[in-house]
Formats: structure tokens, C-alpha cells, sequence
């Protein structure tokens, strides 16, 4: 193993956007095993740290691959393709339109079954948003326009963390 292997390097994986999360969550369990710092305490505090360092990199690789969202962005930024979310905000106008509806329908969502429906609506277009980034990032390796769907990606799952909220000013 080496610190500066790619994520998928690190978990045995092919570096592609379609994984199985139960393929993940294995390799994790195994890695982490291997690289448990109480395992090297015969060897001493400096093997231990480097066993701690270990740990942490199979963590944070861990948390990229197993969230679709981080793992788009993260393999748009192996190809040159950096999301750039707080400098590059620029949306198609329809995208943009749609975000405005799904605003004015929250807005006015007073009931639950109002909510459920948007939040439905908001879950199709996750799961559309997540196919297309599947598609531009392991058929066509087209990764600018993936970075794109991935930025867009990030305004629906904000989004339903608002309705999510909602949800819950409406329950008190």
C-alpha cells in the first residue's frame, strides 16, 4: 500500500463512478484490520503513528467512495475536471428554472402530502442525475460535462435537505 495511491488504488477497486457498496464496505473492514494501529503496538510509537496515518487515508478514501456524490467529484478531479462548486456556479437557465419551482413549491408546501410529492419529484431527479453521472463518467469519460451534472447533483442534494427541514417544522 502507499499513501499516495488513488482511492480505488487503496481499496482494490476499478476506478470507475459504478461501485457496490457491499464490495466497499468490505474492503474497509479488511483494511482497516490490517492497518489497526493496536496491531503494531510491539513494534513501537513511530509504527503505531504510521498505522494511525494508515487508518486515517482508509477512512477518508472510505467516506469518498462509498457517497456517490464525492465519488463523482472525485473521479472528475483524477481527470482534470475539478467541480470548482464555490468559483464555478454557472447552471443551464432550465436547471436554474426548475430550481426556482422546487423553491416556490416549498414555499408553499403546507401540508405533507404537498411535501411528499416534491419530495418525490426531487428524488427522481437525484436518481436521473446520478444515471447521467454514471454515464458521462464510465461510458463516455466525458468528465467537464460530468463535473456540471456533479455541480448540479449538489443544488438537488441540498435541496432536499430543505424539504427534509421542512418535514420537520411540520411535525413540531
Amino acid at each position: 500500500m502507499n499513501l499516495q495511491s488513488t482511492d480505488f488504488e487503496l481499496f482494490g477497486v476499478p476506478e470507475r463512478f459504478a461501485q457496490e457498496r457491499a464490495a466497499l464496505d468490505a474492503r474497509w473492514k479488511d483494511l482497516q484490520r490490517e492497518a489497526h494501529p493496536d496491531r503494531f503496538a510491539a513494534q513501537g510509537a513511530a509504527a503505531q503513528r504510521v498505522a494511525m496515518q494508515w487508518s486515517v487515508r482508509i477512512n477518508e478514501a472510505y467516506q469518498r467512495l462509498k457517497d456517490p456524490l464525492r465519488r463523482a467529484a472525485y473521479l472528475c478531479e483524477l481527470h482534470g475536471a475539478p467541480i470548482g462548486a464555490h468559483s464555478n456556479t454557472a447552471m443551464p437557465a432550465d436547471f436554474l428554472m426548475q430550481q426556482m419551482a422546487w423553491r416556490e413549491a416549498l414555499d408553499e408546501a403546507a401540508t405533507q402530502d404537498g411535501l411528499d410529492r416534491l419530495q418525490a419529484e426531487v428524488l427522481a431527479a437525484r436518481r436521473e442525475a446520478l444515471q447521467r453521472c454514471e454515464r458521462l463518467l464510465d461510458a463516455e469519460h466525458a468528465y467537464a460535462q460530468a463535473a456540471q451534472q456533479v455541480r448540479a447533483l449538489m443544488f438537488i442534494e441540498r435541496f432536499a435537505g430543505d424539504v427534509e427541514a421542512r418535514y420537520d417544522q411540520l411535525g413540531q
